[in-house]
């Protein structure tokens, strides 16, 4: 949808009977909403015309305050998106491209954009998919189930070029070239991984069959992120980019901003999986695919270089702090990993279990024993000798429920939304930016502008600002990327905010009574965000902190070292991809072979 004004009066009658036609639709809403039943919001369809703006001010007056100075994202801002992600800003500048081992190194500028913080996961695709501006991914044969909530905060995978293209033009955005993508994943110091220059583990990404299949986007929150705070650069899905490929095209790209090659028969894809091996982990490999291909470990992101103010939702699901006490409604049982070793070869983790609890390894990389003695019950686990590998333990306490308590505080909106308690829904509630005699409401802030007081959108309980903005340090106040600091987020000003959204993604429609986007088929807005999941029983988003696995059980993940050289055993698996992976070997896609697992 583009900018919107009224349309252009030139005779007396017409404008008449424009304005008899508006009046008759404002009472109509009014009077629906008086009746006893819930009234039908009226959805108003906003088109461009070329009005001048004094003709807006005698229709609605528009609010005309003082600019404010801004220093505009810095690098690493955050701003939360249209379909539920985070956009993470990365500043315009040079970097080293390559590393001179893996692919050319040489020097590439780009302008400043945004980028997405994690892969795209199933559950923010699912929304695409719901508006109809998605297709369904492919479910191959070891990825995980689209359509399972457990797999809701794992990157999508079995998405085409063109899917994941189609995903990315919804948010306004596109594939990020192979430039953006390695300058977002190596920052401007050369890194050869996105958390810098030491060696992979299990502890930084999911690479090398460590948990033998995807895991959540966030998992590597505190340990794997890249210099810009991007999550999932490496491990776990692959991740389709923008450009064509070819083999000699750093040698005679263009200096700033390089887009790839204008056609190809391979489209470039960056990054690693789930079965990567540690030689394959470096940020500047490039690699490639057919675009029609799908694999199940193959996802994306999106870079959104140049994103519009977006009119806000009509709805969106309440929220659960981030610093809010989750707990079950009995004791869980503990399991804690107290020591990895190796000794004669064998590699061996020990895990202290809490007595009265139940336990059982997942899979069969895992051999363990039980022992009690002085006060403390321990397993000893022994693991594969020849690879560092992450495995799973299922503890229980059988007297538990999974029923989750939230303690203390009560579900939350963002700002500029009221929460209606009866839906758990939160609904677009904006406010007039008059200053009250008790000050401006809660989630807004007192701005002084040209000496006038007035009240502008601030940040939530969880520090974030309104989608589609950004927190501006040196203004103070939430701010679209686009600078323009009188956008109306929160602010009942139907006027304004025509004049200066850039309107609703597909599958909405933009409700100037409310000034949001409505959904078109009815219920289907942003899902709860990565890291966190929709709790039924408090109707809101919860923070994911405890694993749970199923009615009074928690997941306890042992890493186990690689304490000897491995024996070549994956060669006799090359006739089947499925037998070479269940053996915990590679399977090298381009060689159509089976094979060890890099030392």
């Amino acid at each position: 949808m583009k900018n919107a004004r009224y349309p252009q009066d030139t005779h007396p009658q017409d404008k008449l009977r424009y304005m008899i036609f508006v009046y008759i639709l404002l009472f109509t809403f009014i009077f629906s909403a008086c009746s006893g039943s819930t009234p039908t919001p009226l959805v108003v369809v906003v088109t461009a015309t070329d009005s001048p703006p004094t003709e807006v001010a005698t229709a609605l007056p528009v609010s005309t305050l003082a600019p404010v100075a801004l220093s505009g994202p810095q690098s690493g801002a955050a701003m939360k998106w249209m379909d539920g992600s985070t956009l993470i800003y990365i500043p315009a500048g040079d970097f080293t491209m390559g590393d001179g081992i893996n692919a050319l190194s040489h020097n590439v500028t780009l302008d400043g954009y945004w980028i997405q913080q994690t892969k795209v996961t199933n559950r923010m695709y699912e929304q695409c998919l719901k508006v109809g501006a998605c297709t369904t991914p492919s479910q191959e044969l070891g990825g995980a189930v689209f359509s399972n909530p457990e797999f809701g905060n794992h990157p999508v995978v079995g998405i085409t070029w063109d899917q994941a293209q189609s995903y990315c033009t919804w948010t306004q955005g596109s594939l990020p070239t192979e430039a953006q993508w390695e300058k977002a994943a190596r920052g401007t110091n050369g890194n050869t991984y996105p958390w810098g220059n030491t060696d992979p583990a299990c502890s930084l990404l999911n690479f090398s069959n460590c948990y033998e299949s995807t895991n959540g986007v966030d998992a590597f929150l505190s340990t794997g992120a890249s210099s810009y705070g991007l999550l999932d650069m490496a491990g776990n899905a692959f991740e389709w980019a923008s450009d064509w490929y070819s083999e000699s095209y750093y040698a005679t790209s263009p200096l700033a901003n390089p887009l790839g090659p204008e056609s190809g028969q391979y489209r470039v894809v960056r990054g690693s999986s789930f079965e990567t091996d540690d030689s394959q982990i470096a940020s500047a490999i490039r690699r490639f695919n057919e675009p029609g291909d799908s694999e199940r470990d193959t996802g994306f992101r999106c870079a959104v270089p140049n994103p519009q103010p977006i009119a806000p939702y009509c709805q969106l699901s309440a929220f659960v702090p981030a610093n809010t006490n989750v707990s079950t409604s009995c004791t869980l049982p503990e399991g804690v990993v107290t020591d990895q070793y190796c000794q004669q070869g064998e590699t061996y983790a020990t895990v202290q279990l809490s007595f009265g609890s139940t336990w059982e390894p997942r899979g069969t990389r895992l051999i363990c024993t039980e022992a009690t003695g002085s006060g403390i019950r321990q397993l000893t686990c022994s693991g594969p000798e020849t690879i560092e590998s992450t495995n799973e333990i299922v503890v229980c306490n059988e007297s538990c429920s999974n029923k989750l308590v939230v303690e203390g505080v009560a579900p939350s909106c963002p700002s500029g939304y009221t929460l209606e308690a009866a839906t758990g829904l939160c609904n677009y509630t904006p406010i007039l930016n008059q200053v009250g005699v008790s000050g401006c409401p809660v989630g807004y802030s007192l701005m002084e502008r040209g000496g006038q007081q007035t009240c502008a959108i601030g940040k939530d309980v969880n520090g974030y600002c309104p989608a589609g903005t950004y927190f501006d340090d040196l203004a103070g106040m939430c701010v679209p990327p686009n600078g323009e600091t009188s956008a109306p987020y929160g602010i009942d000003d139907a006027s304004l905010a025509v004049q200066t959204y850039a309107g609703c993604a597909t599958g909405y429609d933009y409700n100037e009574n409310f000034q949001c986007c409505q959904a078109v088929t009815g219920g289907t807005y942003p899902g709860c965000g990565p890291g966190t999941s929709f709790n039924a029983d408090v109707q809101a988003c919860i923070p994911t902190g405890t694993e749970l696995s199923g009615a009074g059980c928690i997941t306890v993940r042992v890493n186990t070292l690689k304490c000897s050289e491995p024996v070549n055993t994956c060669a006799q698996y090359s006739d089947s991809e499925s037998r070479c992976v269940a053996n915990f070997c590679t399977w090298n896609e381009k060689a159509t072979v089976c094979e060890m697992n890099a030392p």
